[in-house]
């Protein structure tokens, strides 16, 4: 994950903020660089690689003023997506080199945004969609605007889910500061103050902290931060000291690291494609190391978490690519004595990448003379070293042992292969193909929305807290998330939870049925959200306590439901391709909300571990 780092007021301010991006290295990066204002001049250093790259060439400049003179600096360590890994697109970006911005997230209407700058004669020298935003400050200020107003106008024009810090020679002595879905805090000190993607940037720094909210922005100056909030009006946040909650630093600001994880998905869901798509549709897949020279079966092995990820991508592939695909638990691969007929390619899914039955089912396909393939979030470690060809979902670290970012990233490397074997074997039109691709893009901000149900999710989660047992219920592509929902749940609150398709109920799982058990049915307009319904009206009728997560013409259709949570409105298609994705937010908060009001240990429960090393 990109890491951002600002330092004001403060003598050898690029050090400091040199040391913050240390602190950052753990997300994982591919470039870095600083800015500083020194002598009235905007100076930026920036390189490919590790920091060490970047400190040698900071040594290697001879006006050694970037380090005794300058008291405004920033930073930061990017992780490409925009925009292949070069100097040119690493950050710092600026602008006339008068502005210079650090960002973590993506500017989803960067776009039109570029073109328009084009028209007025704004250059740009990156391919990315972070550079919009220093032209954009430059133009503001030109037009007479102070540093805040400037900020103000750039967030009217701008969106998606991002966090940004801002500087300009023209206000040496102000920081603008912004958050969407992203988080980032605001460190205080004597006479000085400081930025960072997270307290752990900036500890060294400072214990005090304040971690802004979704919407707000801020002005931060040597002596004073004044906050906003998205209504542009002043806004007071909470001081942490870091030292008496130390457990924080690592957590920003959330109580829990799975809080946090849910939360971060919309800065991670660009991390993951950025690998896979060059611009809106070139897929860079190489189906051949693959293994789909020719059209033929995939084996998908995979265990817990992962494998309800596996059955949502053989919906995707069999609709996208008309490729039959099987699913095997990984545990139970190669003790069976599989067929392998007509097939020539295995993928195995897994978050640790240590996985052992996902291991050893992996091994048994490569015995069995599979070309064998790995989606892992961790390089380097044993599948994806022993897989012939792998998949990085680059979630970056994941505390929590309840897979949240990890399970949303697999899913849209998933979507991806659809597409890219839909394209290869023509079984939809490339206008189809460009259409699924555009959607991809548009996924950080519907995640940003599907997060800002948290409050309705959590009176539903205070209610359904002291239940028994739950039951989960969907179809199609939300069958799994049914499963995952439910195993979500019972992993963090050891309530019991178990997911079901709906149109499975009448026979057998409806005989559990019985007085105020909560029933939880995900659903979205599909075409067979009336044979849906229908199946949720047999276990009211029985008395279930009903609560429905749907789109809004659904919740119409069923006004028998006790709890209505309506899903922001999504263009149709958008909504049902992408509806695992979407529908996996309010399944995780749910779990997380129950598991937290009823006080049970949310980021290590009792008897599970992160990577499961037995079989």
């Amino acid at each position: 994950m990109c890491g951002v780092v600002a330092v004001i007021g403060k003598q050898y301010a690029s050090q400091f903020v040199v040391e913050g991006l240390k602190k950052l290295e753990y997300r994982g990066y591919d470039s870095a660089g600083i800015a500083s204002l020194c002598g009235g001049i905007l100076q930026t250093v920036k390189s490919e690689g590790k920091l060490t790259n970047l400190i040698n060439n900071l040594s290697q400049i001879s006006n050694a003023n970037l380090y005794s003179d300058s008291k405004i600096s920033i930073g930061h360590t990017r992780w490409a997506t925009h925009g292949n890994i070069s100097v040119e697109n690493a950050h710092p970006l600026t602008s006339e080199n008068r502005v210079a911005v650090v960002h973590n997230g993506i500017i989803e209407n960067y776009e039109n945004i570029k073109n328009n700058l084009i028209s007025e004669g704004y250059v740009f020298k990156s391919q990315t969609d972070t550079e919009v935003l220093p032209h954009l400050f430059m133009k503001y200020i030109k037009l007479g605007n102070n540093f805040l107003q400037a900020g103000r106008l750039v967030l009217q024009e701008i969106k998606g889910a991002f966090a940004f810090v801002a500087m300009s020679l023209d206000f040496p002595n102000e920081l603008f500061v912004s958050r969407n879905s992203s988080p980032i805090a605001i460190g205080l000190g004597d006479k000085c103050n400081f930025v960072g993607s997270d307290a752990r940037s900036i500890d060294h720094l400072t214990q005090k902290i304040i971690y802004l909210e979704d919407g707000d922005y801020a002005l931060v100056q040597s002596n004073d931060v004044e906050i906003f909030n998205k209504n542009e009006e002043k806004a007071n946040r909470k001081i942490i000291n870091i030292k008496a909650e130390i457990g924080l630093v690592t957590k920003g600001g959330y109580k829990h690291f799975m809080e946090k994880e849910i939360f971060e998905q919309p800065v991670v869901i660009p991390q993951t494609i950025s690998p896979f798509m060059n611009g809106i549709s070139e897929i860079k897949i190489d189906l051949n190391k693959f293994g789909f020279k020719n059209k033929n079966t995939l084996l998908i092995a995979a265990a817990g978490t992962s494998y309800y990820a596996a059955m949502v991508g053989k919906y995707w592939i069999e609709h996208i690519a008309d490729l039959p695909v099987i699913i095997d638990l990984a545990s139970e691969y190669r003790y069976r004595k599989p067929s392998i007929f007509g097939q020539a390619a295995m993928l195995v899914i897994s978050q640790s990448g240590e996985s052992l039955d996902t291991l050893m089912a992996l091994r048994h396909g490569k015995e069995l003379g599979l070309i064998t393939n790995a989606i892992v979030n961790v390089e380097g470690s044993t599948i994806d070293r022993e897989a012939d060809f792998s998949l990085h979902t680059r979630a970056g670290s994941e505390i929590g042992v309840a897979s949240t970012k990890s399970f949303t990233s697999q899913l849209v490397v998933l979507f991806i292969i659809a597409l890219a074997l839909g394209k290869k074997f023509k079984n939809f039109k490339l206008s189809q193909i460009q259409k699924y691709s555009n959607y991809i893009h548009t996924l950080p901000s519907a995640i940003a929305r599907m997060l800002n149900m948290e409050n309705e999710i959590k009176s539903v989660a205070h209610n359904i807290k002291n239940a028994k047992s739950i039951i989960f219920l969907g179809r199609g592509l939300l069958y799994p998330l049914a499963l995952e929902g439910a195993l979500k749940l019972k992993e963090i609150s050891y309530i019991h939870a178990e997911g079901f398709a709906a149109g499975e109920m009448k026979h057998g799982p409806i005989a559990l049925i019985e007085d105020q058990v909560p029933v939880i049915m995900f659903l979205v307009s599909d075409g067979n959200e009336d044979k849906a319904i229908s199946n949720l009206q047999e276990a009211f009728s029985r008395g279930a306590q009903i609560i429905l997560i749907a789109d809004k013409e659904c919740i119409k259709k069923a006004p028998f439901a006790h709890f209505k949570i309506e899903i922001p409105n999504f263009e149709t298609d958008f909504k049902y391709f992408l509806s695992p994705i979407l529908m996996a937010i309010p399944a995780q908060l749910l779990a997380y909300h129950v598991a937290n009001e009823r006080g049970t240990d949310v980021d290590q429960p009792r008897n599970l571990a992160k990577s499961v090393t037995v079989e």
